[in-house]
């Protein structure tokens, strides 16, 4: 009886927001969707202003629960620019939860409804949030010789030319790094040896073709690159042996004491525009990644950090509540009536299907 009130109780660390978060869902994407059909008159960047706030109070929610539910203390290493900007955010990859980093940052700027991603193909197939990260703004793309260049840079510069705010946020390995995934990380370096590359042992061979893309269409909208490098902690064992980065599901059961992010902003003017310096000057920057994670992972005073200053950065449920208050109300009516939970229903089946032909009938 005990083992089983404690198994349940864990459960609910991860059922409990993950309730919340995809239950607001549908009443999110109704308001969402009701803006889109009054803006179609207006000007583009009416409906991107608008659109950009909304996405800053759903993840605001998110971030609730990710930063002030969960207790996780952040800590940063360098100076996050005060004011917005636009930029590519280039990091490492190794689980799920990187992208929640990308919104802890953008939010530290009062920049979170300017987050847009580039992803991997399959994602797409989301239930209501695959269609509506294209919409906001979000590139699908698939690997190697399948690479659609012109449908990015299509994508990008409609966003550009629309005057839309630009936090894009890229993971140049293309797929998660995984320790215990030795074959990945095999074909990773000889990869790199091929290519005449330094082998990398903590992160993959970054992929150039994304980023290339994105610098190259954005460049004169572009103020910088934020080159990020994130290491969670408690992810070593008692043989200093590196192990996977947690899930989402372990991250929101708390599993996560720490998460540190060390940032480095690069002026885009440093960042050099043909393939083939360009492709050097990303490989430099995930060897300085690599010994950066080296120090954290393999320090001999067993101490996880990166070198330097790090500060514990505090989100205050300021940033957060009232984002949860907000789409609580929106949803609960949709649920305390029939003729709600109709609605709440439809707007699942009807979103997921418009999602499936929009990303697949009409890319």
């Amino acid at each position: 009886m005990l083992l089983s009130l404690v198994v349940h109780t864990y459960s609910l660390r991860y059922w409990f927001p993950a309730t919340i978060m995809l239950g607001t869902a549908p009443a999110y994407l109704l308001s969402w969707g009701a803006w889109r059909l009054l803006s179609t008159v207006l000007p583009a960047r009416w409906y991107h202003k608008l659109d950009d706030r909304l996405y800053c109070i759903y993840q605001s929610m998110v971030l609730f629960f990710f930063e002030n539910y969960t207790g996780v203390e952040i800590v940063i290493y360098g100076d996050i620019p005060k004011t917005k900007e636009n930029v590519i955010y280039l990091s490492n990859h190794q689980c799920t939860a990187d992208w929640i980093i990308a919104d802890m940052l953008a939010i530290r700027q009062k920049a979170l409804g300017h987050v847009r991603y580039v992803l991997k193909d399959g994602l797409k197939w989301l239930p209501l949030y695959g269609w509506y990260f294209s919409q906001h703004g979000g590139t699908y793309v698939k690997r190697s010789a399948k690479f659609n260049e012109k449908a990015m840079k299509k994508k990008l510069l409609s966003q550009t030319r629309s005057g839309a705010p630009m936090y894009l946020v890229i993971f140049p390995e293309g797929t998660r790094y995984n320790p215990e995934l030795k074959n990945v990380i095999a074909d990773s370096q000889a990869f790199a040896t091929k290519e005449g590359l330094a082998t990398l042992k903590h992160t993959l061979t970054p992929r150039m073709k994304a980023s290339h893309i994105a610098l190259e269409t954005m460049r004169d909208h572009l103020d910088a690159v934020y080159d990020i490098t994130v290491a969670y902690e408690g992810t070593v064992n008692a043989s200093k042996q590196r192990r996977p980065a947690p899930s989402m599901p372990e991250f929101l059961c708390r599993e996560c004491p720490r998460v540190h992010i060390h940032f480095d902003r690069v002026d885009i003017k440093e960042i050099p525009p043909e393939p083939l310096f360009f492709r050097r000057w990303l490989h430099e920057r995930f060897e300085i990644k690599d010994r950066l994670l080296s120090d954290f992972y393999e320090s001999e005073d067993k101490i996880c950090k990166f070198p330097g200053e790090g500060k514990v950065s505090t989100l205050h449920l300021s940033k957060t509540l009232p984002s949860v208050i907000i789409l609580g109300g929106l949803t609960l009516p949709l649920l305390l009536t029939e003729s709600g939970r109709k609605v709440y229903v439809r707007t699942w089946v009807y979103g997921t299907l418009l999602g499936w032909l929009w990303v697949n009938v009409f890319p």
